[in-house]
């Protein structure tokens, strides 16, 4: 590739169009002492100051105490479940659910008169820290193409450009419709409708980037994508092993659950490559103890595994497990269930005889006694809880690791009874909830069946586009319109500049949202904004508040409603929009009632329960204290499976080779304690003791010293999956205490580094937590390299 553009040549193109990325610059990094424990009084005072700094104090404190009651609204933020019992007067909410609803509260407004005065350009030289922090969208607002300023439209005119772009198409297929995990049943439901009735399943969502993996190994094996356990399971185990996630940032909530669980008994093992403090310890927020004292100390025994040396670790502990059973039989493996429930267990066994010890200890990074007291802390007993998160999930063979944590359980019987199972943590409110809706690209043929004998139409059977296939189908012009309901598409997918490039191939670009962000900024070429409520708001329909439901992670679905009055009166909920946009497209020719859905949330239910199992007198059930649970055969130890009937395989996998050469690293990546997915809250992370920067990069003190380089160093870092080289310029070295040759960086600064091809196998999602990267001194020439044209002109051939 071309690398000697003038300074001109760049200044001018860069001139042209917005960047992709964060402005590379830094700020001024400040290390504290790293936390032991997470929460306490410093996560009161967090979730308080955000209040402040969005002006709602008074406004935002009342709603805090309806989050996640009985008769309030559903957290916008993780899907940890509420508690079936009582729920605490004090709050049941965390720091990061708090700060989620500080800027849906915010009195802070973006205006026509803002975009009026702020074109597309400028507000990109912006970070997205400060794009966020910008406040609520009031209007919907359109860009033409070649405009430079988003200028108001109404909502008729939008709609009718919308349906005039769909009906433009060549082929239905030429749209996509992506789904962030925010959105409610009823938005999903009517949204997952319309296009199929448009004649599309391109329906790239959220889900394919975080846990699509867990669905893909959990489905084949067990007969759902689902997790088993419940939460009051949690309250009542003997051991809750907790791989590849962080309670602390990722499900705070969680903390409360394991903290109930170690008091009564269980034990908890940590297996991660950073010692996250919610892994180590919990000061609980609603305790006088919690709050000035030490807290409670969570994890028993912590394993600092090498990213991804999971594999190695899973296999050493069945390995010993397969030990303790010769010298105590029928103590250790639940021989009637592997016998009654499970299928190639003999088969399954062989395996062992190839490996040893100290080898997989060696492959995993983690010395073989504790390894060995990992196995004994397991093996005498039954009640066994595996959760995880996209530590695993984004790793190349997470399909695989899932598979073998589920032999495991299979092997101890811990799966379908009290206190065992397994129990993949989701992040969005409502991205389970989505999926159960059928937003999904693959939707089967009986869910197809439902749809079809129901609304009287020939359903698209083709397999639609996961996000991965969608921006390199954005990018080959096969996909001309996307439609996005909620999240910042841009942000969260991987390959940042080659996602970018693509989207502004687009003839149009359409996103409902709350907030502003950086997805709005680089666009097709013509593209809306349309502005929705939040989670909090009211939802006034014909004079009456309406509930939405949920969904969340142990599939109990809850009514929510929502106590704010809302930012502006240009807003309307996304099941009206999307009612709206599909009138505007299918006209007459559609045989859906879209204004009986447009007009009552309870007419969507009503159809909802006659679509999907489960749902069963779904408008009475759910406005029952605390909603109901879905049906899940595997929680009551019935295994429905296509190929394996009533019986789950044990699976065959292999540990991964995983050589790095001399000046090669592997980087994973994370998110702050200061962010929620692609929203950035502050810019500190300080369970890691980072203060005011994310360009850092955690690298091993025996790393830093070979390369000749010490802490506080700036440096740029490189990829060159695919024979293309990425950049991500200027970055600050940070010791910490983490496996050698392992680095970790934030997202989305380093998306911009994992290949759209890096993916995970079977699943197809992003793997994110495992990219190869070489580390060199900040070269200030660096920014002639990061050039978006040398970047195009790459795609061209056929580097993808």
């Amino acid at each position: 590739m071309k690398e000697d553009y003038k300074k001109e040549e760049i200044e001018e193109e860069i001139k042209k169009e917005p960047d992709a990325e964060n402005p590379y610059h830094l700020l001024d990094l400040k290390l504290t002492p790293v936390e032991k424990s997470a929460a306490g009084i410093h996560a009161v005072m967090a979730a308080f100051g955000d209040l402040i700094e969005e002006k709602t104090l008074i406004r935002g404190t009342r709603a805090l105490f309806k989050m996640n009651q009985v008769n309030g609204f559903d957290c916008p933020s993780c899907a940890w479940p509420d508690p079936d019992d009582e729920r605490s007067v004090l709050g049941e909410y965390c720091e990061n659910g708090a700060k989620a609803l500080a800027e849906e509260a915010t009195t802070k407004r973006v205006t026509a008169k803002f975009f009026e005065e702020n074109s597309v350009f400028d507000l990109a030289q912006l970070d997205d820290y400060q794009i966020g922090k910008m406040g609520r969208l009031t209007e919907p607002m359109y860009l033409p193409e070649g405009g430079t300023h988003y200028q108001p439209i109404s909502w008729d005119q939008a709609f009718k450009k919308i349906g005039a772009h769909f009906n433009a198409l060549e082929s239905p297929h030429e749209a996509a419709f992506y789904t962030s995990g925010r959105t409610s049943n009823e938005a999903s439901f009517v949204y997952q409708l319309f296009a199929k009735e448009f004649g599309t399943n391109n329906m790239p969502d959220c889900s394919n980037m975080c846990h699509e993996t867990s669905g893909s190994a959990l489905r084949p094996t067990i007969g759902i994508g689902k997790g088993t356990v419940t939460l009051e399971d949690f309250y009542d185990t003997d051991v809750i092993v907790i791989i590849g996630q962080n309670p602390g940032t990722n499900a705070p909530r969680m903390m409360s659950a394991l903290s109930k669980g170690k008091r009564n008994g269980a034990k908890i093992i940590a297996v991660n490559p950073l010692p996250e403090a919610g892994l180590m310890g919990f000061q609980d927020p609603q305790s006088i103890k919690g709050m000035i004292g030490g807290g409670v100390k969570l994890a028993d025994l912590y394993l600092p595994v090498k990213i991804n040396g999971d594999m190695a670790l899973l296999k050493a502990i069945e390995l010993l497990l397969l030990e303790f059973e010769k010298k105590s039989p029928g103590e250790v493996l639940d021989r009637q269930f592997i016998e009654e429930k499970t299928t190639g267990y003999e088969v399954f066994l062989q395996q062992f005889e190839n490996y040893n010890l100290e080898d997989l200890a060696k492959e995993a990074g983690v010395s073989a006694t504790d390894l060995y007291e990992a196995a004994k802390m397991i093996a005498f007993k039954k009640r066994i809880i595996v959760c995880w998160g996209m530590g695993l999930t984004q790793q190349p063979n997470g399909v695989d690791m899932i598979r073998e944590i589920l032999n495991i359980l299979l092997l101890k019987g811990s799966i379908g009874k009290p206190g065992a199972g397994v129990c993949p943590v989701r992040g969005h409110s409502n991205v389970q909830g989505n999926r159960t809706m059928m937003i999904d690209e693959k939707p089967t043929n009986e869910q197809l069946d439902r749809l079809e004998n129901f609304y009287g139409f020939k359903m698209p059977r083709e397999h639609g586009y996961d996000v991965v296939r969608a921006i390199k189908a954005i990018h080959e012009e096969k996909i001309k319109v996307l439609f996005c309901m909620g999240g910042n598409f841009l942000s969260a997918t991987p390959d940042t500049t080659y996602t970018a490039n693509a989207l502004r191939k687009l003839n149009l670009l359409v996103c409902v949202s709350t907030k502003l962000n950086r997805g709005h900024l680089i666009h097709g070429k013509e593209a809306l904004i349309l502005p929705t409520y939040g989670r909090s708001d009211k939802d006034i329909v014909n004079g009456e508040i309406q509930i939405v439901t949920t969904e969340n992670s142990m599939g109990v679905v809850q009514s929510s409603k929502g106590m704010l009055d809302a930012v502006s009166d240009h807003l309307i909920n996304e099941t009206q929009i999307v009612c709206r946009m599909a009138m505007a497209t299918l006209g007459e020719k559609s045989v859906v009632n879209w204004q009986r859905y447009h007009d009552s949330y309870d007419a969507v239910r009503d159809d909802i329960e006659k679509c999907i199992p489960g749902f069963e007198d779904y408008n009475v059930r759910v406005r029952e204290k605390g909603g109901f649970y879905l049906p899940n055969a595997a929680r009551d130890g019935k295994f429905i499976t296509k190929e394996f009937g009533d019986r789950a395989p044990f699976t065959l996998t292999e540990i991964p080779e995983n050589h790095l050469n001399d000046d090669e690293y592997m980087m994973a990546t994370t998110r702050t304690h200061d962010q929620f997915n692609t929203t950035i809250y502050g810019l500190d992370d300080r369970y890691r003791g980072i203060k005011n920067e994310r360009r850092v990069i955690f690298m091993n003190k025996k790393d830093i010293d070979r390369l000749g380089m010490k802490a506080g160093d700036k440096v740029d870092l490189y990829n060159y999956d695919d024979n293309i080289e990425r950049i991500a310029p200027l970055f600050i070295i940070v010791a910490y205490r983490i496996p050698e040759k392992n680095t970790v960086t934030y997202f989305p600064e380093t998306n911009v580094l994992v290949s759209v091809n890096n993916v995970v196998k079977e699943s197809n999602m992003p793997a994110s937590k495992y990219v190869k990267i070489k580390i060199k001194r900040h070269d200030p020439e660096v920014y002639k390299k990061v050039d978006k044209m040398l970047y195009r002109e790459a795609a061209k051939y056929n580097h993808y």
